[in-house]
């Protein structure tokens, strides 16, 4: 089996609600399922009032630690615009970064002692690290699709080009991963999500 060589530093930063861990879940299933060692570790702000949540995934022959440190992100896959721009200083010069273009401005925001950054705004932060930003209309498609909270798995579909992981095993462990009445939509919302970064 062709393992990699060095490790694969994955961050899945956003809100709570929108299946974060459900996705590094899938993620790290599927790289066991591959043969590769993985470590992984979520930290839960308020998930249940749309807090921050991010999960560490590190996949490679053999890991030794879940933290990724800073500076050593390879694929940043962002379900929320401002979260993206929040992780930055965890990226590896000229890492990937894929941005759901959703918004939902924090606390401080609503109350009015900050303002939620513009697009241009996240763009420049971001590009101070990586030109490799792609900002997606995740949200918007998954709700196309039939459902918003497939969002997770067309994020994958995104991001699967870049991993070393077969189409095929991302989907086994999708379908074993999520409820039996929403596999078919999960599973469609990962084959558009491909289509995203394939065009």
């Amino acid at each position: 089996m062709n393992l990699l060589v060095k490790k694969i530093n994955i961050l899945i930063a956003g809100v709570g609600g929108q299946g974060i861990v459900l996705c590094s879940d899938i993620l790290g299933d599927a790289a066991i399922a591959a043969g590769y060692d993985v470590k992984k570790t979520d930290t839960l702000g308020m998930a249940q009032r749309g807090g921050s949540v991010v999960s560490h995934v590190r996949i490679a022959e053999k890991v030794w630690s879940p933290l990724i440190p800073e500076g050593e992100v390879d694929l940043l896959l962002a379900f929320e615009k401002l979260e993206a721009a929040s992780w930055v200083h965890y990226l590896r010069r000229q890492a990937k970064v894929i941005v759901n273009d959703y918004a939902l401005p924090p606390l401080s925001v609503s109350l009015g002692t900050a303002t939620y950054p513009s697009d241009l705004e996240i763009q420049a932060v971001l590009k101070q690290r990586t030109d490799r930003v792609f900002f997606l209309e995740g949200s918007r498609r998954s709700r196309e699709l039939g459902d918003a909270r497939v969002i997770g798995s067309f994020m994958l579909g995104c991001a699967s080009g870049y991993l070393p992981l077969k189409t095929a095993v991302l989907r086994e462990v999708i379908a074993g991963k999520v409820p039996e009445k929403s596999r078919e939509l999960n599973l469609k919302a990962f084959d558009e999500g491909r289509k995203v970064t394939k065009s």
